[in-house]
């Protein structure tokens, strides 16, 4: 249960991010594809939410933060979540997640310099 809700976390941190940068990253993917037009300025009207979607996505990325890292999980002897290495491997999915989701958020401000 307790992997669900990190992975639940994880999957919000993710749409969230997704919500905050679609107003920077969606013209910036198009053009590089060579897509553009007028419409593509219609893009940018997601931008006065892009403050909530950003503190959405640290929410979430801390809740899945605390359920890996700061709340003990309890397993019964021989279930999945017991197995060490299934820590292991959400811990690593968790801050590949979290760098991406950085990574998405930062590029707004760095979006100018590839265009």
């Amino acid at each position: 249960m307790a992997a669900l809700n990190a992975k639940g976390s994880l999957v919000a941190g993710v749409l969230a991010a997704i919500g905050a940068s679609v107003c920077c990253v969606v013209p910036l993917v198009l053009l590089a594809l060579g897509i553009g037009g007028a419409w593509v300025g219609n893009l940018t009207a997601f931008e006065p939410y892009r403050p909530l979607f950003i503190g959405l996505t640290l929410l979430f990325l801390g809740l899945g933060f605390r359920k890996l890292y700061l709340v003990p999980q309890v397993c019964a002897p021989g279930t999945v979540c017991a197995d060490p290495q299934t820590a292991k491997r959400q811990r690593l999915t968790f801050w590949s997640v979290a760098i991406l989701l950085l990574g998405l958020l930062a590029v707004p401000w760095f979006g100018p310099l590839f265009y």
